[in-house]
């Protein structure tokens, strides 16, 4: 028997293997590139301009938010911004305090470290990071039991910068050696209309308006999902429209990926379904609800649920998650009676 093919999400926020290139062919370079998150482009013009007229590196930077909404991509425009070469790694690789030593030591003046998914750094590579990131110096133990001392070298001024989807898995000690700490939050449908429009032109694919609006309201207010929509729509049309990306032609082409028009594909759609039919729609606990669903907790509570609960279709109670009317509506489903006083609670 052969194994199950595993396909992936098109509207799975976090990277896919095909995107990997592509968002680097579509990364802005300056703030002024960088469209949305107008708060957060605000401060870090103002921390960024000053550090420039002090002739130092910028303080250390701490991102987070849900994944898709342009945390690498901002590191980038930061060390493009400073003029300093940006190194990347992530948590998970650094398993040895060698691996973070090795980077360390090879950074030059004013480089910008990028470590992404930080919350899964180790605490043992965590506490080599506290005194790099604080004196610049990097507090290395040679030898064992009685006989062991400590070097003590000195490293060059480094700016790290940190991404994470769950900021609360971070320890305070290392959360609070970050000088600046900015949340990126979901895109508006404007924003993401412009997105679409600027990545178009880059790829040199022919859309109007209403393509671009219509890939932007089912983009699930996230770049990365805008991206990967144009170029599937980019492909349908090319085989079944003779390469004309009208608004049909996009709408065709996302439904053709059980794409619908707020965003949602057959999972999320699975997950709202079993709900309602088999928990008269909740409350119900994670476990339970990723079982029905046959989803990993992990993937529910991470990729499926916030987007669900920024929409409105589901809520979090004390009791556990339940649907809310928009759900009910949107699946066809008739809402039950005083469906509003669930979420009396929260």
């Amino acid at each position: 028997m052969e194994d199950p093919v595993f396909e992936p999400r098109q509207v799975d926020p976090k990277e896919l293997p095909d995107d990997r290139v592509m968002d680097i062919s579509l990364r802005p370079s300056t703030l002024d590139e960088f469209i949305g998150q107008p708060k957060v482009k605000e401060n870090l013009a103002v921390f960024l301009e000053a550090a420039k007229h002090r002739g130092e590196p910028c303080e250390h930077v701490l991102l987070y938010g849900p994944p898709g909404l342009g945390k690498t991509t901002l590191a980038h425009v930061i060390g493009k911004e400073m003029g300093a070469n940006v190194k990347i790694t992530s948590g998970p690789a650094l398993e040895r305090v060698g691996d973070l030593a090795a980077i360390l030591t090879n950074l030059e003046e004013g480089d910008v470290l990028f470590v992404d998914e930080i919350h899964r750094m180790n605490r043992t590579i965590e506490e080599v990071l506290y005194p790099a990131m604080e004196d610049y110096a990097l507090d290395i133990v040679i030898g064992k039991g009685p006989t062991a001392r400590t070097l003590r070298l000195d490293l060059k001024h480094f700016t790290l910068i940190g991404a994470t989807t769950k900021l609360s898995l971070l320890s305070a000690p290392l959360r609070d050696r970050f000088g600046s700490v900015y949340r990126l939050d979901f895109y508006g449908e404007d924003e993401m209309a412009q997105i679409v429009d600027r990545s178009a032109r880059i790829l040199t694919i022919p859309v109007d308006e209403s393509s671009a609006r219509a890939i932007a309201k089912r983009s699930r207010r996230t770049p990365r999902i805008a991206n990967r929509l144009l170029r599937r729509a980019r492909d349908y049309a090319q085989v079944r429209a003779s390469g004309q990306l009208d608004e049909q032609t996009v709408i065709s082409a996302l439904e053709s990926l059980d794409i619908d028009p707020y965003g949602l594909d057959e999972s999320d759609r699975r997950l709202l379904r079993g709900l309602i039919e088999k928990f008269r729609g909740g409350p119900v606990g994670l476990s339970t609800l990723a079982a029905t669903c046959s989803e990993d907790i992990e993937t529910l509570e991470d990729v499926i649920e916030p987007f669900l609960m920024q929409e409105g279709f589901l809520a979090r109670t004390p009791r556990g998650r339940v649907a809310t009317e928009l759900a009910y509506k949107h699946l066809g489903f008739p809402v039950p009676e005083g469906i509003g006083g669930l979420f009396d609670s929260q």
